[in-house]
């Protein structure tokens, strides 16, 4: 199969001119001019432009599923949703629940990264956000249900995924937090999160292992003058990937613009999305035991306080390229950078010869033309717009 006459971004993320040749489920050569036979599968795909598929990697539900319900429909649900929006592959993400729903909904996120939709996104791990947060800063999470680090429990979790668990997010402050993140970082990426951290107390986590900062800016001390908070540790610190919510309502566009412009790749886009996303606005929605309800385009606890998105990658994407963040780095985000935070950056995230050829066409407004994606030998376009 080829993908011919197109402009995509390269290994580098420069936008360049070319072909795409696909066998077996992965890139076999990008380039001007690949030779092609009649027999060929050929795509002309002239006025559009070719994007690795998006990998999100803090995403709670959408189209009224939820990771936690602990079933393979609703994992399921979520991967098609996920698929007609350009996402191929996520982590199922959890939130501060009971340890027996946490590991029925790792169960059931096991069962479909083994035998995924053919027309869904691929479950390329998960992400545990809590138990172990702070009650100061745990926002939406449910306070009932909130822990200190505790590593062997988290062991256990992470065995019965037999390493899906990709991403531990935790308040490093807590006490055991410092053993927990040591022997935590063996095993995944460990992230500070939902903390109550200054900048000496995050700089300190770094040291012990973390490299990843759950949504930045939220949920945390943020930049001050006098006092740096995690924010300040986060941005000048070499060693931690960062999330991004782009979705204009959990950070201002001009600070997001800020962001990217210090981070540069270290920034990754998420949605942080709930079951509400995809569903009618001003409707009431569990999440965690708690109730959200969808207001003004963003999720709201009964107190106001703003409970994960209805948001999606692309749409952020979109966002980012609306407010001066460029097409390159905004896609970057949102594909390599994730990818790299869970470790599969060899298989997925860029458009590079043996990579898998999980793929997304988009139009001259960005918008999704059509998306390929790649099971096992098979590459199908799993959905078409255009």
């Amino acid at each position: 199969m080829f993908i011919i006459n197109t402009a995509y971004l390269d290994k580098d993320f420069n936008l360049v001119k070319g072909d795409i040749q696909i066998e077996n489920g992965r890139i076999a050569a990008c380039g001007e001019g690949l030779a092609y036979s009649d027999s060929d599968m050929v795509i002309d795909a002239a006025g559009y432009t070719v994007v690795p598929g998006f990998v999100d990697v803090h995403i709670h539900g959408c189209a009224g599923a939820d990771t936690c319900d602990g079933t393979t429909g609703a994992i399921e649900a979520m991967a098609r949703f996920l698929l007609a929006h350009g996402v191929t592959s996520f982590c199922p993400t959890t939130a501060t629940v009971s340890s027996d729903t946490i590991k029925a909904a790792i169960t059931a996120s096991k069962q479909v990264h083994e035998r995924p939709v053919k027309d869904g996104a691929k479950v390329a791990g998960m992400n545990l956000e809590g138990p172990f947060f702070s009650k100061e800063r745990k926002g939406a999470q449910n306070e009932e249900f909130l822990l200190a680090p505790d590593f062997p429990l988290f062991k256990e979790w992470y065995d019965h995924s037999e390493g899906l668990v990709k991403l531990i997010d935790l308040a490093t402050e807590q006490p055991g937090g410092e053993e927990f993140v040591k022997q935590a970082k063996e095993l995944c990426t460990v992230s500070i999160a939902h903390t109550t951290a200054d900048y000496d107390d995050a700089k300190a986590a770094f040291d012990w292992g973390v490299t990843h900062a759950t949504h930045l800016f939220n949920a945390m001390n943020g930049l001050h003058h006098r006092k740096p908070g995690v924010v300040g540790a986060v941005l000048e610190d070499e060693r931690v990937r960062a999330e991004l919510i782009c979705d204009g309502e959990h950070i201002h566009p001009a600070v997001l613009k800020i962001a990217f412009s210090i981070l540069g790749d270290r920034a990754l886009i998420v949605s942080d999305s709930l079951r509400a996303n995809g569903m009618p606005e001003g409707e009431s929605y569990e999440m965690g035991g708690q109730t959200v309800r969808i207001s003004g385009g963003k999720c709201v606890l009964p107190d106001g306080t703003i409970a994960g998105s209805v948001s999606n990658l692309h749409q952020e994407v979109k966002n980012l390229v609306s407010w001066g963040v460029p097409l390159e780095r905004a896609v970057k985000a949102a594909t390599l950078i994730p990818a790299i935070q869970i470790g599969l950056d060899k298989e997925i995230g860029s458009i590079e010869p043996g990579k898998i050829a999980d793929l997304v066409v988009l139009d001259k407004d960005l918008d999704i033309a059509s998306v390929w994606v790649s099971h096992g030998d098979e590459t199908q376009c799993a959905v078409k717009k255009a």
